[in-house]
């Protein structure tokens, strides 16, 4: 496995590992990035973005496995948010949320002094690597989110 920056050509792919994981959990629901407007050109949308990138994690055929993006929290100064960490079922369980989670998370380390993500409760695996990654749970959501159906917020100090 290989994680390099997102390109044009893996939008389609990500698209659909995002889309088919959250139809998985029965949360093709409004509220949820399935309905974001920039899930079909994730790749353009972090290059406009000040101090954000998307990361995909490629097999040796150069496919799409998964991917995660950082990107700034509305206007709040100094937070970031950690969006679309999706893994496709095939390279799930080898250890590669972890990966790309160190990923992003180094680069937000250089622009951010918070990290802030928001999920759900009934994501079990993707809560227990939140928390073993140091996240701490919120009682509510940090203003300017766009993902009203979440129930679960953490929020991580950068070092």
């Amino acid at each position: 496995m290989q994680i390099r920056e997102i390109e044009e050509k893996d939008n389609q792919a990500m698209e659909h590992i995002i889309k088919s994981s959250l139809e998985l959990f029965e949360l093709n629901i409004p509220g949820t990035a399935y309905f974001d407007p920039q899930l079909s050109r994730l790749a353009q949308f972090y290059k406009q973005q000040p101090n954000a990138k998307y990361w995909v994690a490629v097999n040796d055929q150069d496919e799409v496995v998964g991917g995660v993006g950082i990107a700034p929290l509305g206007k709040k100064s100094g937070i970031c948010e950690l969006q679309k960490l999706y893994i496709a079922p095939e390279a799930q369980g080898i250890g590669l949320s972890k990966k790309l989670m160190k990923v992003s998370l180094d680069f937000a380390n250089e622009h951010y002094t918070y990290c802030y993500l928001e999920t759900l409760k009934k994501l079990r695996t993707a809560n227990l690597l939140y928390s073993k990654l140091g996240f701490q749970p919120l009682e509510k959501p940090l203003d300017e989110t766009e993902h009203n159906a979440c129930d679960t917020w953490y929020l991580k100090e950068l070092s």
